[in-house]
């Protein structure tokens, strides 16, 4: 009688475990930490706001590997719906950044609306990783020199460029358009970018010319990115390729995947 209690006593305390939805949030919580464990070389999205859902959203229709760092139970259960890699809690701690493995990310994006806030993520993440790629947004011009002070690569002001947008639709509408073409989902055409550090060695200090890109696979090299920083844009058929450079190319979508097989899948 003592065994027959103990068994209905631990299949009532199953059965209302599973019924009350504590067993369905244990799963999805134990799948997305796996998700999290496994990512490699990944981007870190700081806040789930508007400027954070677009972030993602252009990430993943590259199919790129990303987590989320959010601390709002709406803004998670929301994530949890769209099977959305995320960590519960302020992107400004310490552990919270480690428990999304940014000894590992490739790139870290603060889209925090306080520019107080994205400064001290972008000092702690510098701080826990000094290589890693640094996106910030900002809502005050004298925030931006700040974050690039801590430590910043890049500082985005969306207003700014909304603003910038707005206005370009007045002055050269054809030309925001064909941009617009160039990034829109549904677009044939597209640009690339390919680090001349991924090139096998046979086409190291190669030029242009000697590499015939346009001639084998139909994509265009319109500009080439130097180590400094610079960009020769329509380079001259005789620039050299060479370590620490980035090639920037032109075409549709198959001329990109032939030039990225034929200048990656050499290797």
């Amino acid at each position: 009688m003592l065994n027959i209690g103990i068994f209905a006593y631990a299949l009532s305390t199953i059965v209302s475990f599973i019924a009350s939805g504590e067993f369905i949030s244990f799963f999805k919580d134990y799948r997305n930490l796996k998700k999290v464990n496994m990512l490699q070389n990944h981007v870190i999205v700081c806040g789930y706001g508007r400027n954070g859902m677009q972030v993602c959203s252009e990430l993943k229709k590259e199919n790129y590997p990303f987590v989320v760092i959010e601390n709002d139970e709406k803004v998670i259960k929301q994530l949890q719906d769209l099977q959305i890699p995320y960590i519960e809690g302020n992107a400004v701690d310490e552990n919270v950044l480690q428990q999304a493995r940014i000894d590992a990310a490739r790139a870290i994006i603060t889209t925090l609306p306080d520019d107080a806030d994205n400064i001290f993520v972008v000092l702690t993440a510098r701080h826990l990783q000094k290589d890693i790629l640094i996106i910030s947004r900002a809502s005050r011009e004298n925030s931006e020199i700040k974050l690039k002070r801590a430590g910043a690569d890049n500082v985005i002001m969306p207003e700014k460029i909304g603003g910038s947008q707005m206005a370009s639709l007045v002055v050269k509408p054809d030309v925001l358009e064909f941009v617009a073409h160039l990034s829109g989902q549904d677009s044939n055409f597209g640009l690339e970018e390919i680090s001349a550090d991924r090139l096998p060695e046979n086409f190291h200090y190669q030029t242009i010319k000697d590499l015939e890109i346009r001639k084998r696979t139909g994509a265009h090299i319109i500009a080439i990115r130097t180590e400094q920083g610079e960009y020769l844009i329509n380079p001259n058929p005789d620039t050299v390729i060479q370590k620490g450079k980035k090639i920037i190319l032109l075409g549709t979508r198959k001329e990109l995947e032939r030039a990225k097989e034929f200048l990656i899948g050499h290797m």
